[in-house]
């Protein structure tokens, strides 16, 4: 299994799981470990099996998608998640990824777009389309004090730091802000980790929402 990302798929429709583990076993580089029905049972699945990719419906009983991707994100060792619904609403969008999720993808999206997705979350870099990036942006910054706490919080970095958060608010992978800052790709990634660690927070999405919440990007 050595350099193969492996999946966990979280839906309470069997015959969705069943396609998707189809379509990513035939994948090279991805394999499917686990299948849960519900939040509850992903949590249970994620610690026998240890995913690097969690691919996590919203609506599941008894353990919705947004609390069980709480609960995966606060624990040692966290999968990434890739939230894969048929809700885009606004609410479901930052819900999910204020809980942690690294990727947000309808369940319409063709094989090969949820295949590429697993990869770049599996590699630490998100996957928002760009309408649902937008819409996200549109209603953060929009919401009363969001702009100023993102200021007061991003004011904690440093100079080169600043400038790392908003080159990931832009889409920039490590290798391209390492290009375009001239550093290395390992002083990226442990400015990268100090942000992280001085704003408390989980990955680079919420990152760049805090970019956008201060108006940078």
């Amino acid at each position: 299994m050595a350099g193969v990302i492996r999946v966990l798929l979280v839906d309470d429709d069997a015959l969705v799981r069943a396609g998707l583990s189809l379509m990513l076993d035939g994948t090279a580089d991805i394999a499917v470990v686990a299948e849960a029905g519900d939040g509850r049972e992903a949590v249970a699945a994620a610690d026998a099996h240890h995913p690097d990719v969690v691919l996590m419906d919203l609506q599941m009983p008894h353990v919705d998608g947004i609390t069980a991707t709480r609960r995966l994100r606060a624990r040692p060792g966290a999968p990434e998640v890739i939230v894969l619904t048929t809700f885009d609403t606004d609410e479901n969008i930052v819900h999910a990824l204020r809980a942690g999720a690294s990727g947000f993808l309808l369940k319409d999206t063709p094989p090969a777009q949820i295949a590429d997705a697993v990869a770049r979350v599996a590699a630490g870099n998100p996957m928002l389309s760009p309408g649902v990036m937008r819409r996200l942006m549109d209603r953060t910054v929009a919401q009363t004090g969001a702009y100023e706490r993102a200021r007061t919080a991003l004011a904690a970095l440093t100079p080169r730091e600043h400038d790392v958060a908003v080159a990931i608010a832009n889409g920039r992978s490590n290798a391209e802000i390492a290009r375009a800052l001239l550093m290395s790709v390992t002083t990226v990634k442990s400015h990268v980790s100090s942000i992280l660690t001085k704003l408390d927070l989980d990955n680079r999405t919420q990152i760049a929402l805090l970019a956008h919440d201060a108006d940078l990007v």
